[in-house]
């Protein structure tokens, strides 16, 4: 969504008519976008959509850097998003709970060697697009928030804490749980494999298992620090130590792979558009208000 933003600062400094309706098609884009990953619901992305054109269109002229612009843009949607008018179809209100999210025994033994959940094939079902967006609607609001700001529309850390008034370190804990939780959500839907090839894959899992004892306490070290590895904000001492810890635990190592393939089914998820009807309407309205805005001001 940052290169449609870019576009549209670029627009907005020419400063005719005609650019400044494509600008505006460009931000109906974006925001539209990020509303139907946060609601859910067509209706409320629509009416999002409209308040924030009609709320950005006075103020458009005064953006030259899109940073800024992108700070203000999601703001304004995301405060619309959270106060809609079908919030209840929110998921309550709550903390997700690292304890929670990390995988017990059973599902480390399944993700040894030769066990029966694998990257790969959580790779293929996670390709659903309607089985990732129910799981991120699953997601409570303020966590919800951070993951698709972060992974879905390609915001920075400092960026999405400006928008949502978080500290940067609280950024980066809720998006580690988020992506945890969607991992769960979207591995439930793996099925274990049948018949002689899962009896022999329990028992090369529970062989190796057996040769190299999985260590829970220091395993349960290495899954708070997961986001930050993925995304290389671990400093170099505390990065070697965990690349040590993920050669000797092959279920940690496919764990993190799953883990992984979460943040990329996220960050490829494509943009939904807005009809194209309402959104031509929507524009020609918006501009025709602002057109009497400015014929106002002049006159007085």
């Amino acid at each position: 969504m940052r290169s449609e933003i870019e576009e549209a600062v670029q627009l907005l400094q020419r400063g005719d008519d005609a650019a400044l309706e494509q600008a505006l098609a460009l931000l109906q884009n974006t925001v539209f976008s990020f509303s139907m990953r946060v609601c859910g619901q067509r209706e409320d992305a629509e009416d999002t959509m409209q308040e924030v054109l009609l709320k950005s269109v006075p103020h458009l002229p005064k953006f030259d850097s899109p940073k800024a612009l992108v700070v203000w843009l999601y703001k304004v949607a995301k405060n619309s998003c959270l106060m809609s008018r079908r919030r209840s179809k929110f998921a309550p209100k709550q903390d997700l709970s690292l304890e929670e999210l990390m995988p017990d025994r059973k599902e480390l033994e399944q993700m040894g060697s030769g066990g029966n959940i694998n990257p790969e094939a959580f790779a293929i079902r996670s390709e659903e697009a309607g089985r990732l967006r129910g799981a991120i609607q699953q997601l409570p609001p303020q966590y919800r928030i951070v993951l698709v700001l972060r992974d879905m529309e390609g915001l920075s850390d400092e960026e999405v804490a400006e928008i949502t008034g978080l500290r940067s370190g609280t950024v980066r804990v809720r998006l580690h749980r988020a992506r945890l939780f969607v991992r769960k959500e979207l591995i439930k839907a793996l099925k274990p494999s049948s018949g002689r090839a899962a009896v022999a894959s329990r028992a090369s899992s529970q062989e190796q298992l057996g040769k190299q004892q999985p260590r829970p306490a220091r395993c349960k070290a290495m899954f708070a620090e997961l986001s930050n590895y993925l995304d290389e904000q671990l400093d170099d001492s505390l990065c070697e130590e965990l690349e040590r810890h993920l050669k000797g635990c092959e279920p940690c190592e496919a764990f993190l792979s799953s883990l992984k393939v979460t943040v990329e089914q996220c960050r490829r998820s494509p943009a939904e558009r807005p009809a194209r009807e309402k959104a031509v309407e929507l524009r020609r309205k918006v501009l025709a208000d602002y057109e009497r805005l400015v014929a106002n001001n002049i006159r007085q």
